[in-house]
């Protein structure tokens, strides 16, 4: 165990606070996610092969972003379109307890993609 807790930039503008400490039994597993996407680039046919997922909307974005260990960094092999941020997703893949540090938040856990869809109420 143990570890240090990784400092941020003083570039950024939103400190992001929480803890690294991931769930260890999780790591290799296949999992299923409920979330919101939040891409590193924007644009209206912006197809994306790395976002964050985060618990909420507008982290990251409009808010400070949430813990590590409720940010995922999910990578895809084939370039994907994320079309609405507000449109709450399900994500499927191969979740690694791999650290990933970014311009808009770290994240503790890396995801491998298989599937994307929409979040129905």
């Amino acid at each position: 165990g143990g570890g240090g807790v990784a400092e941020g930039s003083a570039a950024d503008a939103m400190v992001q606070i929480g803890t690294f400490n991931t769930v260890k039994e999780l790591n290799g597993k296949s999992i299923r996610l409920p979330g919101y996407t939040v891409p590193f680039e924007y644009g209206s046919k912006a197809e994306v092969t790395e976002f964050l997922m985060v618990p909420y909307f507008g982290a990251c974005i409009h808010a400070p972003p949430p813990p590590p260990n409720q940010t995922v960094f999910v990578t895809t092999d084939e370039p994907i379109l994320l079309k609405d941020l507000a449109q709450a997703v399900w994500v499927e893949g191969i979740l690694t307890a791999e650290t990933q540090e970014s311009e808009l938040a770290d994240a503790a856990y890396t995801l491998k993609l298989t599937h994307i869809e929409k979040y129905e109420y």
